[in-house]
């Protein structure tokens, strides 16, 4: 695998991304990947998914969203709508580089919003092909609420709406720690250290205001017109709720495929299963974007019964 660093504009800013290479010439099927919930790019957990993706002969660009990591932008930024632009962007990069077949383009993305992002990509951007999304994302409201007890998600309103008036007066947005203040981590979240190496330098304080551009983000809303869809899923999962993925498949086009990880959790599930799910992504992209075998769609359970 060869890994460059690299640039890429993205309305008005710069974004900094990884791209890593298949060994030989190109021109190589590419794939491009937002970082999930509060990712950064160089996160070590997706690492192997690229390495399988790149042995396989894909190209991956991975990046920091705007406002995230090594590129540019506010720092207090947390917006979907920016996220998926640029992602549209980095997918404008991607088919003007000589070593990409622009005719050959997937989407990858994984973790709660990065999940939801890759199906918005899928359904509103012809160039892509097909997508694969891990444990996402499909109502941002929804999401919120289930985080907390029914009397927190009552004053969790209330705050955004007092925010809302004092904004409309001419005041600031409250700032907030989005990781604690927005989204509530589970305890598992809290324990787990699947994302140490960068939780240290992710955004602590986003604008409140943010909670309602999560609140209107909707990847069920966009899933009936995706490109061929692999959803990857988590039994039970406390962190994303698994009928965001099981609603997300169901109103899908056909092919798709949804892979269940059982006996596991959210976190857990990348290192249990990593080695069983990565080949099924890997040979969904196969089959759209380098002529490889069909693959077979429907539900699939890896972990035996729950």
């Amino acid at each position: 695998m060869i890994e460059q660093r690299v640039t890429l504009p993205s309305h008005g800013e710069t974004l900094s991304g990884i791209l890593r290479l298949p060994d030989g010439d190109g021109p190589h099927p590419g794939i491009v990947q937002g970082p999930g919930w509060l990712g950064l790019a160089d996160a070590q957990l997706y690492v192997a998914y690229h390495e399988a993706f790149t042995d396989a002969g894909f190209a991956v660009l991975i990046f920091d969203y705007r406002g995230f990591g090594d590129s540019g932008g506010d720092r207090g930024t947390l917006s979907p709508m920016m996220q998926l632009e640029d992602l549209e962007s980095a997918v404008t990069y991607l088919e003007q580089r000589s070593d990409i077949d622009a005719e050959r383009l997937g989407v990858f993305g994984s973790g709660g919003t990065g999940g939801g992002n890759a199906i918005l990509l899928a359904a509103e951007d012809p160039r892509i092909h097909c997508a694969v999304s891990q444990v996402p994302v499909a109502d941002g409201e929804d999401w919120l609420r289930r985080m907390r007890s029914p009397e927190e998600w009552d004053g969790f309103l209330d705050r955004i709406e007092a925010d809302r008036r004092t904004r409309l007066a001419g005041g600031e947005s409250e700032h907030v720690h989005p990781r604690t203040e927005i989204m509530i981590p589970t305890a598992e979240r809290r324990a787990t250290t699947v994302k140490t190496d960068v939780d240290g330098r992710v955004p602590t304080s986003v604008p409140l205001s943010s909670a309602e551009d999560i609140m209107r983000y909707q990847p069920l809303d966009a899933a009936a017109t995706s490109a061929p869809l692999m959803v990857v899923a988590v039994e039970d999962d406390q962190t994303t709720p698994t009928d965001h993925a099981e609603a997300l498949y169901e109103m899908a086009p056909e092919p798709k495929v949804f892979i269940l990880q059982t006996n596991t959790t959210h976190y857990a599930a990348y290192g249990d299963y990593g080695d069983l799910v990565r080949p099924m992504m890997t040979a969904w992209f196969g089959w759209h974007l380098a002529d490889g075998p069909p693959v077979p769609t429907g539900h699939v359970s890896v972990g035996g019964e729950g």
